[in-house]
């Protein structure tokens, strides 16, 4: 277990609620310019492979290599990629988070994003992942990128014109090698007291609307980052709004005694998916109305049922960060495992050893289990689907 301070730095993505004590600092500046990187294809809805073979693909391909494709393993500024590099050469890892406290310059990240591309052999290429939300949860900063304010101010633009800036901050993120952006936060915050809400409303990671005003945006703010050759993850599914605890670093106040399938909440998601994101995050939140027995990511009521069956989503599912202390309770070898078996495909994790580690527990398990083996293949074919889209194949 990582003392407080470290396990705040570590948990620095894949939805993250931040560290209240010390707030990102942004620079104000304009995006670089020079080598810029060429945008990939967006998906459509009439060829959403780009062509590719995705049978083919997954046929040729061995049961670690399909394996890697569903574990994000993360790197932290100023820590050096070579444990990513080797993850990414020896294990097949297939996305890759830039980690807080803060990626300063473009230069230092197209080093470390350039690193990871020219890590990865076959023909599959990788999420390079960032949590660029705004305001407090801004992690690549410095003068080649805008300081984007936190998402309760941007609740307060036209979506027309949310739309026009979010490209304008995705172009700064493809510019550097970065191909996948963890928001928008599509979460609704319904108390008057914000201050409560500690992993959203307090750090104004919201848009500060009602469920239908901030599926919107979060429409708006995903397709100005398509537009920009950037992938977005709407997240935290199926609402953090209500919960009082933040799941990256508590273990109390984390169930949510009141969100249903008809929620309000639920269906500011349901809206949202319609712009067809890259992914949907799920978080480790349980909800009591739903599934009191597990976390949401652990959950298949909440994961097959309600996200992929009742709402329709076909695409990746991501996880929160299974390196939070909501999920310290369940071994780390076992989490990826669980994820998957409630109808997962991209496992996050804020430590390299995790991530391993919960690699292991997936190719031990698929080696045993036909059934979960098959679940693998589900999850995996998901994951290529959408890097076809993306022009990573």
């Amino acid at each position: 277990m990582l003392a407080a301070g470290g396990l705040l730095a570590a948990l620095g993505g894949c939805g993250t609620g931040g560290d209240p004590a010390s707030p990102t600092v942004t620079m104000a500046g304009s995006a670089a310019t020079n080598n810029a990187k060429t945008a990939p294809p967006a998906a459509t809805p009439t060829d959403p492979t780009g062509g590719t073979d995705i049978d083919a693909l997954l046929a040729g391909m061995s049961l670690e290599e399909r394996a890697g494709q569903l574990i994000m393993a993360p790197v932290e500024a100023g820590s050096g990629t070579a444990s990513v590099v080797q993850a990414i050469k020896e294990r097949h890892v297939g996305a890759v988070l830039l980690l807080g406290p803060n990626w300063r310059g473009a230069d230092s990240v197209s080093t470390a994003t350039e690193a990871f591309r020219a890590a990865r052999s076959g023909p599959v290429g990788l999420w390079i992942a960032a949590d660029q939300e705004g305001g407090q949860v801004q992690r690549l900063v410095g003068q080649d990128f805008e300081t984007i304010p936190p998402a309760l101010e941007q609740g307060r633009l036209e979506v027309a014109d949310l739309e026009r800036q979010a490209a304008s901050w995705g172009a700064q993120l493809a510019n550097v090698g970065v191909n996948l952006n963890l928001a928008p936060v599509v979460d609704t915050v319904d108390s008057a007291d914000r201050a409560s809400n500690a992993p959203i409303g307090a750090l104004e990671r919201d848009f500060g609307l009602d469920a239908a005003g901030n599926a919107a945006h979060a429409k708006a703010f995903a397709a100005g980052m398509a537009a920009a050759g950037v992938g977005s993850a709407l997240k935290h599914f199926p609402g953090l709004g209500r919960v009082t605890g933040n799941t990256d670093y508590a273990a109390a106040g984390i169930t949510d005694t009141v969100t249903t399938a008809s929620d309000p909440a639920v269906q500011a998601f349901a809206e949202a998916i319609e712009g067809r994101p890259t992914m949907v995050m799920v978080a480790l939140a349980t909800y009591s109305q739903l599934d009191a027995a597990a976390p949401a990511a652990f959950s298949q009521a909440v994961v097959t049922d309600l996200l992929r069956g009742q709402l329709g989503w076909d695409g990746v599912v991501i996880s929160d960060s299974l390196t939070a202390e909501a999920v310290s309770g369940v071994a780390a070898r076992d989490r990826a495992v669980r994820f998957i078996e409630a109808g997962g495909d991209l496992a996050c994790f804020g430590g390299v050893a995790d991530a391993l580690t919960a690699l292991d527990g997936v190719l031990s398990r698929a080696a045993s289990d036909p059934d979960f083996a098959a679940l693998v293949d589900a999850a995996a074919r998901r994951v290529l689907t959408a890097k076809a889209a993306a022009g990573l194949v």
